[in-house]
């Protein structure tokens, strides 16, 4: 039994739990519960890493049609070597820089703009991260390229507090809208971008960083004439990048927090918590520390909101709070939770199906003979199919039958086609849906619509007539076509989509309660 006491030892020392991967950059995976698949990110670890103390951690996120592996080298300025191509740099990771941080750089999935299962591989990669090192939670940074340096805006500014400093370079276009700006005003920002781009123009940057200093953001961006879009090879140049983010540590605790979004699922930053608000409207609260226990708050399109002071230096629990909403005084008892409103229900969203662990449903309800089976699962299979463009993408959804949904399956998003006849999860629903094409209606036109899933949060979508992704390149709703259609449709809807022939001719789509009066009877059937 000696080889047990010894055993017990090195476990009391802690020392079976000691991080032992090598240094230096290598591969390492996290699993996604998104596909049941295990997905690649790349790490940098520092030469004498060990977990007796915390270290400061740099997110980067690579650029379109590029990987993980690239894109390590070149966070640290050891690009492509001259002719080099990007197939022959991801075969090998030249010596890289000592620096004293951890980096890392996920795959998330491929050229997918970083935005629904691509955002979620993010933080999936970020919480593997935080199991096995010992991470500095207030010196995490974000910084990315082109498609990299949208999602470095896009992500920052959807949850501000979680990073220390973006620093996006060349930034595509993000998907959020201005007022989402001023969201960093506690988070410095640096922009780098050529002059001569033409890939991503110059004028992003310089749209972004207006609007962020109007907004009393601390924002930096630095021009290179004569620099196309390979701005990287001179932001990252002998890894100067780390000095910069060295001097940048995350305010927990800010006075003031500015905070927008038009997401239910973003709907936190710091000390504030946005409650039951409108998906697609823009909420907007400006909570400010007048004085001890003391804030002024000004709030836009938000029924309510909560404050979450715990620790922070001015609040004191065992004091009454004074807060001023919109000129109106409120005060709460010591202890007393600091709310405004209640949280109501979430909002069915079609846009949230593919922001997590989802299947594709076919239905199987009205006994078709076989030929009609597989006519149904090949057109399932096409909404599965995120592959064209070169994409290359690390995605594998499963498509399966109705009489297949098993109870772990309804615990996540189901994407669900046909109607009550044909798809039993559809006939599950409960009486009538809460919208139906009406008979004969399916040749020419294309419902979608989402309800409330089994498990909070989660929604099953439902898909009649033609699919809707159908005439997509006439219309293709957004942005660069980082996506394929078939998501990034998606992802603009709200809780319902309803189409005649094609997305170019869209009748009517937003939320039932609002646009009921746009819904012709000879079209659909309402409950």
């Amino acid at each position: 039994m000696k080889w047990f006491s010894a055993f017990l030892l090195l476990a009391g020392l802690g020392l079976l739990h000691a991080q032992t991967l090598p240094a230096g950059p290598q591969v390492l995976t996290f699993y996604s519960a998104v596909d049941d698949s295990d997905q690649p990110y790349a790490v940098y670890v520092p030469k004498d890493y060990s977990r007796a103390r915390a270290w400061p951690l740099v997110v980067s996120l690579h650029g379109a049609w590029s990987n993980h592996r690239v894109n390590l080298r070149r966070v640290f300025g050891q690009g492509n070597r001259e002719g080099e191509t990007d197939a022959e740099a991801m075969r090998y990771f030249p010596p890289l820089p000592a620096v004293p941080f951890i980096v890392a750089s996920p795959l998330a999935r491929g050229t997918m703009g970083y935005r629904g299962v691509a955002e979620d591989d993010v933080w999936a990669m970020l919480d593997d991260l935080k199991k096995r090192f010992h991470i500095d939670e207030d010196r995490i940074y974000l910084t990315g390229l082109s498609m990299g340096g949208g999602g470095t805006l896009e992500i920052g500014l959807k949850r501000p507090d979680v990073w220390a400093a973006l620093v996006p370079l060349c930034p595509a276009p993000p998907f959020i809208g201005d007022e989402h700006a001023g969201n960093a005003l506690n988070l410095p920002v640096f922009f780098h971008h050529g002059v001569d781009d033409k890939v991503v123009p110059v004028a992003v940057t310089r749209r972004w960083s207006k609007l962020m200093r109007e907004a009393g953001v601390q924002v930096e961006a630095k021009e290179y004439p004569g620099v196309e879009h390979n701005v990287w090879d001179h932001a990252y140049r002998d890894a100067q990048l780390f000095q910069w983010l060295a001097k940048h540590k995350r305010q927990r605790f800010p006075e003031r927090v500015v905070f927008a979004s038009r997401d239910p699922l973003n709907s936190a930053a710091y000390w504030v918590r946005l409650l039951n608000f409108e998906p697609g409207v823009t909420a907007r609260i400006d909570a400010r520390f007048t004085g001890p226990n003391k804030v002024e708050v000004r709030a836009e399109n938000l029924p309510g909101f909560s404050l979450d002071l715990m620790g922070h230096p001015r609040y004191d629990p065992k004091r009454e709070f004074v807060m001023i909403v919109n000129g109106v005084e409120r005060r709460f008892a010591p202890g007393q939770p600091i709310r405004v409103g209640e949280a109501g229900a979430p909002w069915p969203e079609v846009r949230r199906a593919t922001s997590g662990r989802h299947v594709y449903v076919f239905g199987t309800a009205d006994n078709p003979p076989p030929a009609e089976i597989a006519k149904r699962r090949d057109f399932a299979m096409q909404a599965t199919d995120w592959i064209g463009g070169g994409r290359r993408l690390a995605y594998t959804p499963r498509v399966i039958a109705d009489r297949d949904v098993r109870p772990s399956d309804r615990e996540g998003h189901l994407i669900v086609f046909g109607n009550a006849r044909t798809n039993r999860i559809v006939a599950e629903l409960g009486g009538k849906p809460p919208v139906a094409l009406r008979a004969g209606r399916e040749a020419d036109h294309g419902l979608i619509y989402a309800v409330p899933g089994a498990k909070p949060g989660t929604v099953i979508v439902v898909s009649e007539g033609l699919p809707w992704w159908q005439g997509s390149a006439r219309n293709p709703r957004a942005g660069f076509g980082f996506l394929p259609p078939q998501q990034s449709i998606l992802l603009s809807i709200d809780e319902f989509l309803l189409f005649r022939g094609g997305l170019n001719e869209v009748i009517a789509e937003g939320f039932l309660s609002r646009q009921r009066d746009k819904l012709r009877d000879d079209l659909v059937e309402l409950p």
